[in-house]
């Protein structure tokens, strides 16, 4: 720990953020391994630590789209791996993120099987879903660009924007998903806007059937 802690507190719309200044990465790593982070969210970036407690509503948004991703590359019989919200770390450049969701596509022939993945020797994952709905105070497409993520879906709640990774790690918003080229963000946005209308067994039925309709060839 270099020169103690330095804590800042913030909350809103249900979530709360805390934010330690001046912390090493050995405890980063101690406190990934020791703390109980049930519901919790870490992301590190240069010796500042933010600890995320994500709100009903942040959970509900990264199931919605999360659904919606494994419902369509099952319809379509795409292979991805699904890596959950694992620690994505790189301690040469100092950053550490926690996503909400994270799979992998193009690079899934190469973790296939595997139950543990080890990023010193296997690939970052290709896609990286962020929920930020009451504003991380930590730039967490700056951090997703170091650490070399192909593509980030951030959502604040009510909107989707897609990302794709491209020259001097810099993210560009794109209209359609680098890792489903046939998928248009503005028909991802639609059925998430549906969401508010019906239940969500229904809901995700009605994005089946439009994937079966209109992306199967």
């Amino acid at each position: 720990m270099r020169g103690g802690f330095r804590a800042v507190v913030a909350s809103g719309i249900g979530e709360s953020r805390i934010v330690l200044r001046n912390v090493s990465w050995e405890t980063f790593e101690a406190l990934l391994a020791e703390t109980d982070r049930a519901g919790t969210r870490f992301t590190y970036d240069e010796g500042v630590l933010e600890i995320m407690s994500p709100s009903m509503t942040h959970e509900r948004m990264k199931k919605l789209l999360a659904r919606m991703i494994e419902t369509m590359t099952l319809e379509l019989q795409i292979p991805i791996a699904s890596a959950g919200n694992s620690t994505l770390k790189n301690q040469l450049k100092q950053k550490g993120v926690e996503p909400d969701e994270c799979y992998y596509v193009a690079n899934e022939p190469r973790v296939r099987g595997k139950i543990e993945i080890d990023l010193d020797d296997d690939p970052m994952p290709d896609l990286a879903i962020e929920i930020d709905i009451s504003s991380s105070s930590l730039d967490q497409l700056r951090i997703y660009a170091a650490l070399g993520i192909p593509e980030v879906w951030l959502c604040d709640g009510e909107t989707i924007r897609v990302y794709q990774l491209g020259a001097e790690e810099r993210y560009l918003q794109v209209d359609r998903s680098p890792s489903f080229p046939f998928l248009p963000v503005d028909r991802l946005q639609g059925f998430l806007d549906r969401v508010h209308t019906a239940d969500e067994t229904s809901w995700i039925r009605s994005f089946q059937a439009w994937v079966k309709s209109e992306l199967m060839p």
